[in-house]
């Protein structure tokens, strides 16, 4: 690395282009896939705001409102009353007042029968919170589990039927809701439980709670610790740590925080640690009950080559995890073979590929097998695309998914729910010779699960994508598990990203962050003391510097921070970006028309748009020309300003300009597909907003993507296998 600017200029057109400045001094999830709340008050805060967690990044959004952080930077952007540091100060101060009064509150008793206090209080913030997605509890799911002592392999327990894929929740009847409501209310919890309690339990949910309150934990903003509040208010006395209605509910309950993290499955030894952590006396016998009574599976996977000596065992490991994302791991696993075993013959595509030159090595894969896999950079989806156009001059019906809409292409959403894309047969199954996806290392298993099972046998599927990005909102890690078991064809693409840009994301992309030759000024290090200079200095190149400089209107610059919270998150940049570019009062629900905004229809889906009005009906966005309506009761939950947004949100999209925000205390919250995902969304011009000094290149060097824990790498393995050994 050469050395940086001397000084923090904000202008490209004065700032020389370097990769790191020489001084200066964060997910998960999304799990990340989430994205850690970046708020200077540290681990104190973020367990003061147990009940506001972040939620991973691509997840549901909420309204936008800045916290006091924000508002002081805001303040700082839009006049000169306060100095920055005078800013600054005041924004921790009133952060610091906050946390001591939720300390105070969460410390209050709670008594049986009456109004919840402390714990149980924190389910009203929860509910209320502008988030509402939950943060998993510990660290324990970010880091790789251990793989235990192999164990002697037990009898397999009978496998399930494989579910139908489900239906979506439909909202609880009132008669339900009324009921529930009553429960909560006979135990002082908050009556504004009642509906999402409803609908997460189904039917009998009041009948549910009074026989287990601690069913209450299938409500997404519950935590263990709220419901053990609701449960001593209902049972009193009889509502101990070692209550097998509590060690139930809590394995679930930890299962599905894994899956926020991106696990599928979890080892038995690391679940059981989990419940220690939770209180549990006895966590083997509270996980060997959870298996009896069937709300989770176990499976035993097999560690290292089968034994050689007659009688002796082979050694295995012990994964558990919840119906959905195990069994779709399965269905996956079968439909991945399936495509590659009902493959017809090869085709005679040796004409196309001389015709193509791009994607010659691609379309001579896909001639001959039924799945491959395509790997590389942002240049690299010039690749597929020859072999679409290919495809069709040879009279064969194709369709292109990508994870976000594209004019070449249609969301993977919209391709499954029917609303565009090729039509369907009697069975569900496209209308379709070749299927390529695009982004495939956005595709969690339940998604790919249900995309693969409507690929018709004989049909061709291409899996592309670029490793090196940010995993799934979702659980599991398909493409990655795809490449690791190297059962199908994997065509590595050699197409350079070019100029600067490319040369700066590739490098990255190798745990090298290096300084580029950028004669254009495509790349700009921006060094800054504070997060509020952080916040000051990209208002200033988003409205001033890259307009001037590049031509490119404010509306094509995008800003990505690593967090949503924090004095130089998401919210704080959003309300300074807003109060620049579209000020206003906010008066549809902290929205303005013109406001540009991030649109969540579903976990895993960030749609950028724009306000158009609000009225009865909710609040009327515009998205890519499309009218789209939400309703009022789920704009807090499902719309965020969008002038700033996290790299989870932002990938899979690209925009002419890009700022990348890296306050000082977005250290930790570093890691090398995080920048490598953050610096290739620009594609004409980048600038660092630098604040956190040698972590940077630390990050790149050094903090690899968090494993995630799953089995369909062994599945697709041991299907492949049992394949060979099959008679002809």
């Amino acid at each position: 690395m050469g050395e940086s600017p001397a000084g923090p200029t904000p202008d490209p057109e004065a700032t020389h282009p370097a990769t790191e400045p020489a001084a200066g001094e964060r997910e998960p999830d999304a799990a990340e896939a989430e994205e850690p709340d970046t708020g200077s008050a540290g681990a104190e805060a973020a367990e003061a705001a147990a009940g506001e967690a972040e939620e991973p990044d691509t997840g549901s959004a909420g309204a936008g409102g800045a916290g006091a952080s924000g508002e002081a930077a805001a303040g700082e952007t839009a006049g000169p009353a306060l100095s920055e540091a005078a800013a600054e100060l005041a924004a921790q101060k009133v952060e610091r007042e906050r946390i001591a009064r939720r300390k105070a509150e969460r410390a209050a008793p709670v008594e049986a029968g009456a109004k919840l206090s402390g714990k149980a209080a924190d389910l009203l913030a929860a509910v209320r919170a502008v988030e509402s997605g939950a943060k998993p509890p510990a660290v324990y799911f970010d880091e790789a589990p251990t793989v235990a002592a192999p164990r002697k392999a037990a009898p397999a327990p009978p496998q399930p039927q494989r579910p139908a894929p489900p239906a979506p929740a439909a909202a609880a009847a009132p008669g339900d809701v009324d009921a529930v409501r009553a429960v909560l209310a006979g135990a002082g919890a908050p009556e504004a439980l009642a509906a999402p309690a409803a609908t997460a339990l189904g039917a009998g949910a009041a009948e549910q709670l009074t026989e287990n309150p601690w069913r209450l934990l299938a409500v997404p903003t519950v935590r263990p610790t709220q419901a053990d509040g609701f449960a001593r208010a209902l049972l009193g006395p009889e509502a101990g740590p070692g209550d097998e209605r509590r060690t139930t509910s809590l394995v679930g309950w930890l299962l599905a925080q894994a899956g926020l993290k991106g696990h599928t499955v979890l080892e038995a030894p690391v679940l059981e640690k989990a419940l220690v952590q939770y209180g549990v006396p006895d966590p083997a016998e509270a996980l060997e009950q959870a298996i009896a009574e069937g709300s989770v599976l176990v499976f035993h996977e097999p560690l290292g080559p089968p034994p050689q000596e007659e009688g002796e065992e082979q050694p295995v490991r012990v994964l558990v995890g919840l119906e959905g994302s195990a069994m779709a791991e399965e269905s996956l696993a079968d439909g991945l073979a399936r495509l590659a075993n009902t493959f017809d013959g090869p085709a005679d595509w040796d004409a196309a590929a001389t015709a193509h030159r791009t994607g010659a090595e691609l379309i001579r894969a896909v001639a001959g097998h039924g799945l491959v896999a395509h790997t590389g950079g942002e240049a690299a989806r010039a690749e597929p695309l020859a072999l679409l156009t290919a495809a069709r001059e040879l009279g064969l019906r194709v369709c292109l998914a990508t994870h976000a809409p594209t004019p070449q292409g249609i969301a993977v959403a919209d391709l499954l729910s029917g609303a565009e894309g090729p039509g369907r047969d009697a069975d569900g199954q496209f209308a379709l010779d070749l299927l390529v996806v695009l982004d495939a290392p956005q595709l969690d298993v339940e998604t790919a699960a249900a995309l693969v099972e409507c690929v018709p046998d004989g049909a061709r599927l291409v899996l592309s994508g670029d490793p090196g990005v940010l995993g799934s909102a979702g659980a599991g890690r398909v493409f990655a598990d795809l490449l690791a078991a190297k059962v199908c064809p994997q065509v590595i693409s050699r197409t350079p990203d070019p100029g600067p840009l490319g040369e700066l994301v590739s490098g990255i992309g190798i745990g090298e962050l290096t300084q580029v030759d950028a004669p254009g000024k495509e790349v700009v290090i921006v060094p800054v003391r504070d997060a509020g200079e952080a916040v000051h200095r990209a208002v200033q190149l988003v409205a001033e510097s890259v307009p001037r400089a590049f031509g490119i209107p404010a509306d094509s610059v995008q800003v990505i921070t690593p967090g949503h919270g924090g004095s130089a998150g998401t919210r704080a940049l959003n309300t300074a970006l807003k109060e620049r570019l579209n000020p206003g009062p906010g008066r549809f629900g902290g929205f303005d028309p013109g406001d540009r905004v991030v649109y969540v229809p579903s976990p895993g889906r960030a749609l950028p748009a724009r306000v158009v009005s609000a009225d009865a009906a909710g609040l009327h966005l515009d998205r890519a020309g499309a009218r789209v309506v939400v309703p009022k009761e789920l704009v807090e939950s499902r719309v965020r300003h969008g002038w700033a947004v996290t790299a989870h949100q932002a990938v899979g999209a690209r925009w002419p300009a890009v700022v990348v925000v890296l306050p000082g205390d977005a250290a930790q919250a570093l890691s090398r597909d995080w920048v490598y995902t953050a610096f290739g969304r620009a594609e004409r011009h980048l600038s660092v907003v630098h604040g956190v000094d040698q972590a940077l290149p630390r990050a790149v060097a050094e903090v690899l993507p968090k494993p995630r824990t799953t089995r369909l790498a062994g599945l697709l393995t041991s299907l492949a296998a049992a394949a060979t050994q099959q008679p002809e």
